[in-house]
């Protein structure tokens, strides 16, 4: 029998946990999540958390208990995780939203099967697709709600904002089988913009075509009760626009390298965990982390532990770690501690979080949600 050395009993100091591991900082991550449940306490808008970053169902469970009117995710496959957690049941308060276009026809039966007991809203852009989910609706003998998207800026999915929007809300609102909630749309091209008068300028143009789009959509006597939008870099000003009612914030959980540059008050809260296995040299020392735990698409991850040190490079199963002089008395076996780049790609490559307090290990959270790609 194998011994099971990758679960460290709960207590286990930091520098014992077997590594790679993706360790959350429970004080810092039960920060962030106050920290945004109370900007929106008071505000017109809500908080609709995006599933994507963390992936998984407990932390999604928390966000809801601080006050999330549900959770967005990006797949069929997340939405189902979600809805075996119990997230999205009929009759509870919560709902679950696929901000994305689902076109399969496996996908969409499968869509329509959840909407039979819990409520899982849809991204839709095309008219054919709104028919497609229509008929799965009716032979599933449920309904199936949708948000039109509007694409305002980021040049993704999405219809243009104004008269298409408007006939394809018509249509929604004419099929049977489908509930017409609202629309949707992601400043994503500005939520990474450093400049705050930019940033600011740019949202204001992305939420008045959304928001105008709503207005239009209601001139024409239909009802639109949701105005989704934002993200974590510009959940501040996209939640204060007047129309706009829930914001899709993910990468706030955790945060990371780019997000940080933002200046928002949210902590780093998600660091990785790796053992030096190799000091071939002086100034060098070679991790057992490399790319198939790290993601870098948006740069290398920092060092924050020993301070100094900079990670050079990632191979598969390595990291090359420059060390400063200060550092040339770090041993094999020694732990090295790093923020990663982009949070929500780097979780995808884990299986569990490893909760930690004052340097204790305090829980371990399966990510359920990994891999959930379809």
């Amino acid at each position: 029998m194998t011994t099971n050395y990758i679960l460290p009993a709960l207590g286990t100091l930091k520098k014992d946990i077997p590594t790679p591991a993706l360790l959350i900082n429970l004080d810092g991550l039960e920060a962030n999540i106050t920290n945004m449940a109370q900007f929106f306490e008071d505000k017109p808008a809500k908080l609709r958390p995006h599933f994507k970053t963390h992936k998984c169902p407990l932390l999604a469970q928390q966000q809801i208990k601080m006050g999330a009117l549900g959770i967005t995710c990006a797949k069929l496959g997340e939405a189902n995780t979600l809805v075996d957690a119990g997230i999205g049941l009929k009759g509870s308060p919560t709902s679950i939203l696929i901000a994305n276009q689902v076109v399969d026809p496996f996908k969409i039966a499968a869509l329509a099967e959840m909407n039979q007991n819990h409520v899982v809203m849809i991204a839709v852009d095309q008219e054919n697709n709104l028919k497609q989910l229509s008929l799965a609706a009716k032979a599933a003998r449920c309904t199936i709600p949708i948000l039109i998207e509007v694409d305002i800026g980021m040049h993704r999915c999405g219809v243009q904002p104004g008269e298409m929007a408007i006939q394809l809300a018509n249509l929604a609102s004419q099929l049977p089988n489908i509930q017409f909630k609202g629309i949707m749309g992601y400043e994503g091209h500005t939520v990474f913009e450093t400049d705050p008068e930019k940033r600011m300028d740019n949202v204001r143009k992305a939420m008045a075509a959304l928001t105008n789009t709503a207005t239009l959509i209601r001139q024409a006597g239909i009802l639109v009760d949701i105005v989704s939008a934002g993200g974590t870099g510009t959940y501040n000003l996209t939640g204060l626009y007047p129309g706009v009612t829930e914001i899709q914030a993910g990468s706030y959980v955790f945060m990371d390298t780019k997000y940080r540059k933002m200046g928002l008050p949210f902590q780093n809260a998600l660091t990785l965990l790796a053992t030096v296995i190799s000091r071939p040299s002086t100034g060098r020392a070679i991790l057992d982390a490399g790319i198939k735990v790290l993601t870098t698409e948006n740069g290398l991850p920092e060092v924050v532990d020993p301070s100094g040190a900079r990670l050079k490079a990632l191979n598969e199963e390595h990291g090359i770690l420059e060390l400063a002089p200060s550092q040339e008395n770090l041993k094999v076996g020694e732990r090295v501690e790093l923020i990663p780049s982009h949070v929500c790609t780097t979780v995808n490559l884990h299986d569990r979080f490893y909760g930690m307090r004052t340097g204790r290990l305090e829980a371990i959270w399966p990510i359920t949600g990994r891999g959930k790609s379809q």
